[in-house]
């Protein structure tokens, strides 16, 4: 990974949007600080399309879409994208499965959420849990002692054994049922909502994550940035980001932010 002073100042000057996962690469601590929101203000009122790209759940991308200074949402790893049309009062909702299905697949993983809870020791369901549409999220260390790697590992091996696509991000394993991810969502809201083909413009956009389930996007984008917590997963990341910043969380999203206006 490469200093993100690295960045070519010509491939700033190109950029037209910042994807971004949302915990410890947006907040810091499990809060998103005052510094890291007017980041993405400053982005959105230079012109630049903001997207989080998150695990985090339905019913907290509905509030995001509505309320942060953002294009759109791509929420539960690729399960659905949500976007907020301000004018017309609007939102559009697009997920992978119909209502039927989603609710068929809940029921299937409350019994799967209870047999891992069982079985690992230490770990909960997600607080955030009641609020989901799609997945099941296991905490290992947001509001639980952290667990160790080798917890963790049992927590996917587990939801892996029951058919689910199982990924890792700073504080939950998620589990769903389905081949998709959060790059295919990205695609998909690029083609429908934005009008633009990632696999022909994917140098005009950054990426900027944290975690072992970003590593889809840091191997698509080729300017795809790691804040400086993403040390913690050395050697757990199918493919590495580019770049990586000096500060942790927040405070490195903000120093990717700088980056790109200045070089504006």
């Amino acid at each position: 990974m490469l200093p993100l002073s690295d960045f070519p100042i010509e491939a700033r000057r190109r950029i037209r949007g910042v994807f971004c996962d949302i915990d410890d690469t947006l907040t810091t601590g499990g809060r998103l600080t005052a510094d890291a929101y007017a980041a993405m203000e400053r982005l959105e009122r230079a012109g630049l399309q903001v997207v989080p790209i998150t695990g985090r759940p339905a019913g907290w991308c509905d509030h995001i879409a509505r309320m942060w200074p953002v294009a759109a949402v791509v929420g539960e790893n690729g399960a659905f994208f949500f976007r907020y049309d301000r004018g017309r009062r609007a939102m559009k909702r697009a997920f992978v499965d119909d209502a039927a299905q989603r609710a068929a697949n809940r029921e299937r993983l409350r019994t799967i959420a209870a047999d891992i809870v069982r079985a690992v020791p230490g770990c909960a369901i997600a607080a955030d849990q009641l609020y989901r549409e799609t997945d099941l999220a296991i905490d290992y260390c947001e509001d639980v002692t952290r667990l160790s790697r080798e917890a963790v590992d049992r927590i996917v091996a587990l939801m892996q054994a029951r058919g689910l696509t199982a990924k890792v991000s700073s504080i939950h394993v998620n589990g769903w049922f389905g081949a998709y991810d959060k790059l295919a969502a990205t695609r998909r809201l690029a083609r429908e909502e934005f009008r633009a083909d990632l696999d022909a413009t994917r140098e005009s956009y950054v990426f900027v994550g944290d975690s072992p389930n970003d590593a889809p996007m840091f191997a698509f984008f080729p300017h795809s940035v790691g804040v400086a917590n993403i040390r913690e997963f050395a050697g757990r990341l199918a493919h590495e980001p580019r770049y990586v910043t000096a500060g942790g969380g927040g405070a490195g999203f903000c120093e990717v932010a700088e980056l790109l206006l200045a070089g504006r």
